[in-house]
């Protein structure tokens, strides 16, 4: 009988921690209704200080007063990193590189929605979602006039949407960062505003490697939004810090 009992019991706790982490977009919408959403100011008066105290240090250290200007953020694929750059008027520095949680796919183009892939190419931020269902989020614009038209021409009606930055260490398509490095980047676009944001995210690295040859088994556009891809990348010198 205690046997069966401590069976039971493992059941239900493994049911409840598998609703907990995959069930979100499910009960998170559910909990937020009975205690309320939160506002960005709100996010920013519960995480701005702390954030801020930990994202500081790094801009001094590169010389780059915070808050900048414009930021970039450069997501590489295959070393699973986001790396976080700022610029002032006349430089452009790394300030943090971020191990990104999850991010579900293989290398390659987003192409139509269910895919589960991660997309490539140059975005921008649509805006900051306070309420998301990991934790925060920042939408990026997939798919963009160049996603939209290569879609249109292949006659891929749907080529995805609702692609996001956020927190949490589960993707279905997005890049999962971890709670402590959405709070930071959520409050330093936050406080720059997202029309000063973009967003590259590549295969692999093309300031170390040759990312055109991803593309020989791949549609004709794919070359053209490598190419992007790789003269996009020189702009941010890895030995600029």
């Amino acid at each position: 009988m205690k046997k069966l009992l401590f069976i039971g019991l493992l059941i239900i706790l493994f049911g409840a921690s598998t609703l907990y982490i995959y069930g979100r977009p499910m009960w998170v919408p559910v909990y937020q209704k009975i205690v309320g959403k939160r506002t960005i100011s709100d996010v920013v008066a519960q995480y701005g200080e702390e954030s801020k105290s930990r994202l500081i240090p790094y801009f001094n250290e590169a010389g780059i007063q915070y808050p900048p200007r414009r930021i970039t953020l450069l997501a590489i694929k295959s070393e699973k990193t986001l790396e976080l750059w700022a610029e002032d008027n006349t430089h452009k520095k790394l300030i943090k590189s971020y191990p990104i949680k999850a991010a579900s796919g293989i290398l390659g183009p987003k192409l139509r929605e269910g895919d589960k892939q991660v997309p490539e190419g140059i975005y921008t931020l649509e805006y900051l979602n306070p309420n998301s269902a990991y934790h925060l989020s920042m939408k990026l614009n997939y798919p963009n006039e160049f996603d939209l038209k290569h879609a249109k021409l292949e006659g891929r009606n749907e080529p995805g949407t609702n692609i996001f930055i956020h927190g949490k260490a589960l993707s279905i398509g997005c890049l999962a960062m971890g709670d402590v490095a959405i709070e930071e980047l959520f409050i330093l676009v936050a406080d720059i505003g997202k029309t000063n944001v973009e967003v590259a995210i590549a295969p692999d690295d093309p300031r170390k490697v040759d990312i055109m040859p991803y593309a020989k088994d791949e549609k004709a556009w794919v070359n053209t939004l490598y190419a992007d891809l790789t003269d996009y990348f020189k702009n941010y010198r890895l030995d600029s810090k």
